[in-house]
């Protein structure tokens, strides 16, 4: 026999040697996955991606969307002032929301018809601070035209005549 013996292997020992044997071999593992999976992205189909896309779209859409109404001119340059206020103005005015004259209140509108049309149209396109309320520019949609700011103004004068 020889005069060497092999020394006994504490814990310690024994658990580097496992962790220094796993961890390559974990590695290894790791890169082949990434290897798999970066094979796999490339072979995505349009379609799928457009689909997925579509359907995210789908998903993330608003509940709800506030349409807030436009008049367009119709052919001989008419703006419909019907369309725009119910569209827009009626939410206020149908009410009497900020303190809007009710459409239709004859003595509501009476004394704002008897300063005349030009101011009610200058008020409504720029907008107003009253004692009896706050008329916004252009009903709060800057959008509007000024056309399409008086066609409202002459169909509520309308009313309340």
């Amino acid at each position: 026999m020889s005069g060497h013996e092999m020394e006994k292997t504490t814990v310690t020992q024994f658990l580097l040697a496992l962790v220094g044997a796993l961890i390559p071999v974990l590695i290894v593992v790791f890169l082949l996955f990434k290897l798999v999976m970066g094979i796999q992205a490339t072979h995505v189909d349009v379609e799928d991606t457009k689909a997925a896309a579509e359907e995210i779209a789908e998903r993330l859409k608003p509940v709800g969307q506030v349409a807030i109404g436009e008049a367009k001119p119709d052919a001989g340059g008419v703006v419909d002032g019907k369309k725009v206020y119910e569209g827009l103005c009626q939410a206020c005015h149908a009410t009497g929301a900020a303190g809007a004259p009710k459409t239709g209140d004859k003595g509501a509108w009476g004394s704002r018809i008897a300063q005349g049309k030009d101011t009610l149209f200058k008020r409504a396109i720029a907008g107003y601070t009253g004692k009896a309320g706050v008329m916004p520019a252009k009903g709060g949609n800057p959008a509007l035209s000024d056309a399409e700011v008086k066609a409202a103004v002459e169909h509520m004068i309308g009313m309340a005549k």
